[in-house]
């Protein structure tokens, strides 16, 4: 906190705001006439003050528990770490404290531990981020709110918003603008949702530009799926662009198409995705999509919390996928 020392107080945050400590008061009791510009002007402000308001004090006066529960399966990869981390920090921001499970059964115990949370009477609210069956109850069990993740599968991997490959197409069209007429997509596996999508609207886009027949090779997640593409082609008619489904294929295409003697992106464009750690100080760096997992966390929290004050859920903040425009990709070689 600049400025402050100890714990801030609700005056503090009501200066900082710009509104009456009463306002803020209001906030942590998620009153749900507020106007949304002065809940989102007290939510910025206990933000950037670490604010944590008295939830046993706020509890007796309630009625309620002010805990949520976060429910994860038992191995959770960097993603679903993230999404928990967006999650916490929009639970705390609304002032409530976060109680995080993690189950490791099949579908329908799954969805009896959810319900069993939910109905246990010591937490407001449940965001599952595991799937569960279509019967689960997705709404409102007897005691508490339940929001259901849509975006993992059973294996924890991307659906839903998350394998939205719409940024395919945004790089296509980019590309093309600067002249591209040649492009390969280099997949993933194809057993993945997201593998397929991002090949269904690569093609889709390589023949709604006039730009197809639409070249694909099929690979893996791996440098070394990249390097194989590579080999395969031949000097003639070779693509100018190559969109790869992820940084580590990506890698790869920079790896074997300068031990053929191209330069990226002179002779060659390649896009990656996933926003790798190393991909920025790659040379050239590495155009990619970055997917905010912790924004969906923020996200579905904020669903969980705006049922919890009886309101309509809020639209989301910003899209998850974001393309990161770097140094692999420019004009059409000559």
């Amino acid at each position: 906190m600049s400025g402050l020392t100890g714990r801030a107080t609700i005056w503090q945050v009501a200066a900082r705001a710009g509104v009456s400590h009463q306002t803020v008061s209001r906030f942590i009791n998620g009153d749900p006439r507020m106007r949304p510009e002065t809940r989102a002007r007290v939510a910025a402000s206990v933000r950037e003050l670490g604010y944590r308001p008295n939830l046993a004090a706020r509890s007796m006066r309630t009625q309620r528990n002010q805990r949520v529960a976060v429910v994860l399966p038992a191995m959770i990869h960097q993603g679903l770490a993230m999404a928990l981390g967006g999650a916490v920090l929009a639970a705390n921001e609304e002032g409530y404290a976060v109680q995080v499970v993690s189950e490791s059964g099949d579908l329908e115990e799954r969805a009896d531990r959810v319900r069993e949370i939910a109905e246990s009477g010591d937490v407001d609210g449940v965001l599952a981020l595991i799937p569960l069956p279509p019967a689960s109850p997705g709404a409102s069990p007897s005691r508490a709110a339940v929001v259901i993740a849509d975006d993992y599968d059973e294996g924890s991997r991307s659906i839903g918003e998350l394998a939205d490959a719409s940024p395919i197409a945004e790089m296509i069209e980019h590309l093309a603008d600067l002249g591209h007429r040649r492009f390969l997509h280099v997949t993933g596996e194809l057993r993945f949702h997201s593998a397929r999508e991002r090949k269904r609207v690569f093609v889709e886009t390589i023949e709604g530009l006039g730009l197809g027949p639409a070249r694909v090779h099929e690979g893996t997640w791996t440098a070394q799926a990249g390097r194989e593409a590579i080999s395969a082609l031949g000097d003639v008619d070779r693509p100018t662009a190559i969109i790869t489904a992820c940084d580590p294929t990506a890698a790869g295409v920079l790896e074997a198409a300068s031990e053929r003697g191209w330069s990226v992106p002179g002779d060659l464009s390649v896009t990656g995705w996933d926003n790798h750690v190393l991909g920025a100080n790659m040379r050239p760096s590495l155009t990619t999509v970055d997917t905010d997992h912790r924004q969906l966390g923020r996200n579905l929290m904020h669903r969980l919390t705006a049922s919890l004050r009886n309101e309509d859920p809020p639209a989301d903040e910003a899209p998850l996928n974001e393309i990161l425009w770097r140094g692999s990709t420019g004009p059409a070689p000559r």
